[in-house]
């Protein structure tokens, strides 16, 4: 009487590790871009504050670029320097855009880059 052969079932080890691994690999990688993009919303929401100031398009540059600066520090954001914030005024048209970058290491050499432009845009042309 022959029983045919049962097949396997289940993973190897080898296969579990490979798993693991990936898997930690992606929690890393959560690890690092989500506060990157949670600081982003704090920019966005500095942009935001700046712009529902009254009277914003009759402030100064350097009175805009304050404002930017407090509600930077009270939102402790590092990520975002002067040289990447640039504001046009023309009449009472402003515009303020910020464009910036975040490079993050993961593992030796293994970095992530994260681009962000933000543009505001209060009055009129």
């Amino acid at each position: 009487m022959n029983l045919p052969f049962k097949k396997q079932q289940g993973l190897t080890f080898i296969s579990l590790l490979l798993i693991l691994g990936l898997i930690g690999f992606f929690v890393l990688l959560a690890f690092k871009i989500i506060p990157i993009y949670l600081d982003h919303s704090k920019v966005s929401k500095a942009l935001a504050a700046v712009k529902a100031m009254p009277g914003i398009e009759s402030k100064s540059e350097s009175e805009i670029r304050s404002a930017l600066g407090k509600q930077f520090e009270m939102n402790y954001v590092y990520d975002v320097n002067q040289k990447d914030v640039k504001v046009l005024k023309h009449g009472t048209y402003l515009k303020v855009t910020i464009e910036y970058e975040v490079a993050k290491k993961l593992v030796g050499n293994l970095s992530a880059l994260a681009e962000f432009n933000d543009v505001i845009e209060v009055g009129q042309e």
